[in-house]
């Protein structure tokens, strides 16, 4: 399984204020877009879940990015032999849509495809983009398919439970630690301390969705530009810098 450490995945925005891992391996998607990862820190393992989102009325913004990896995706498909895919996992919304070169992104994607085999994945980086290559087959002309990696949401901010509930309904209860991540892409987060119907929702779906049985309650995290905040104890345990 690919560590995805040795590719710098811990320096992604996804990663970037979670634990210091000693290996990450991606085993794929689950519901919607909810990507599914292997931990492990001092030999033990820990699942995490993680989900990229932003709110329904930034997705313009979303879709202009959206469009110009597409480009740069096809644009790499010309220069390689063979059926590639290519996961998207994380990207920096709001700043690259100010700086993000098509040309650029192709030739880092083209590069890596080189030193690839059927069968063979490989981590790529761009400025904040991380998305994992795979090659499936070997022809002489190139295919490339591009898996994009965020969930536009169209609820209002209060029922931000919704996507607390996705990651639940996704986590295997285990005797395993684990770790859900909900990645707030938004310039407005959606969460809100002094929304009460929020907060209370959030409360009830934790409350009804993790047993209080289980060893290790899974830790609930949710990033965004204000800091980084574990949800059970409502404790805010990264800030922003200033």
């Amino acid at each position: 399984m690919l560590n995805l450490i040795d590719g710098g995945i811990q320096h992604s925005n996804l990663f970037l204020h979670m634990p210091l891992f000693d290996e990450i391996s991606y085993e794929g998607y689950l519901e919607g877009m909810v990507r599914k990862y292997k931990a492990v820190r001092e030999n033990q393992p820990c699942q995490l879940l993680a989900l990229n989102v932003i709110r329904k009325d930034e997705d313009i913004i979303w879709d202009a990015l959206e469009d110009l990896v597409k480009r740069a995706v096809a644009q790499a498909a010309s220069g390689v032999h063979g059926i590639y895919i290519f996961d998207l996992l994380t990207i920096d919304i709001h700043n690259e849509v100010k700086t993000f070169n098509v040309n650029e992104l192709s030739t880092v994607i083209v590069k890596n495809a080189a030193k690839l085999t059927p069968g063979q994945k490989r981590l790529v980086r761009y400025s904040s983009v991380f998305g994992l290559l795979q090659k499936l087959v070997h022809e002489d002309w190139g295919k490339m398919t591009l898996k994009s990696s965020v969930e536009v949401f169209a609820d209002k901010p209060a029922f931000l439970d919704l996507l607390i509930k996705q990651l639940l309904l996704n986590f295997e209860f285990a005797r395993d630690p684990g770790i859900l991540f909900l990645n707030d892409l938004s310039q407005k987060p959606l969460y809100d301390s002094k929304d009460s119907i929020q907060q209370d929702r959030l409360k009830k779906v934790m409350n009804d969705q993790i047993p209080s049985t289980i060893e290790f309650p899974p830790e609930i995290f949710i990033q965004d530009k204000n800091g980084v905040r574990e949800l059970l104890t409502s404790s805010l345990i990264v800030t922003p810098k200033s």
